[in-house]
């Protein structure tokens, strides 16, 4: 079993060099792993709030997300718990399209994502304003599954893919980067995949 896992990440490195993370294995389907049930917002009923540390307060529903630009991204992702899916295909609004909304103030130097379910991420404000960081809606050509953080989900895919907090419903701009859920219970603040940023 330790043999065929080496040998399956030996070729996995063989074909994709330095795209793959070290640890990491790649997969063809898409794992979903979720700490509680799915949350089900319909895309009459979502919203998304940015608040914090903004001039003015914003919140968008399904029809103003999606009358925003929208931006494809193809990329790899890799999950903490060792799976990387290469070559995905996401489309939302970029995230620095987004912050055209809203003037973000200079104190604010981090982001709490907030999700349907109780469910939040922190990021630091640099790994959240890249380019190819989205609200995602669209995978593969299709809307978002719920399964996979549909109707929108945060889409940051320079790090470990528990930062792409899925059902994301609020943005809230901080002074200090704070734990979210999942750093709460021992995981890296950042979660680098490429310095293997797994756990704290």
């Amino acid at each position: 079993m330790v043999l065929d896992i080496l040998s399956r990440r030996k070729k996995d490195r063989e074909k994709y060099g330095d795209r793959l993370p070290d640890g990491q294995k790649v997969v063809e389907d898409w794992p979903v792993l979720t700490y509680g049930g799915t949350p089900r917002a319909s895309t009459d009923d979502w919203r998304l709030r940015i608040f914090g540390l903004v001039e003015k307060e914003l919140e968008l529903d399904w029809q103003a997300l999606t009358a925003l630009p929208r931006t494809k991204v193809q990329t790899d992702i890799h999950c903490v718990t060792t799976w990387s899916k290469m070559d995905t295909n996401f489309e939302g609004v970029s995230i620095r399209d987004l912050l055209k909304q809203v003037q973000v103030k200079p104190e604010a130097k981090a982001v709490m994502a907030h999700c349907y379910g109780g469910y939040t991420a922190n990021l630091l404000l640099d790994d959240f304003n890249r380019d190819e960081n989205l609200l995602a809606y669209i995978y593969e050509g299709e809307p978002l599954a719920a399964d996979h953080g549909g109707p929108c989900r945060l889409f940051v895919p320079h790090l470990y893919f528990w930062k792409s907090a899925k059902w994301v419903n609020g943005l809230e701009f901080i002074a200090k980067d704070e734990a979210g859920f999942w750093e709460r219970y021992g995981y890296h603040m950042r979660g680098d995949p490429w310095k293997e940023e797994r756990y704290s």
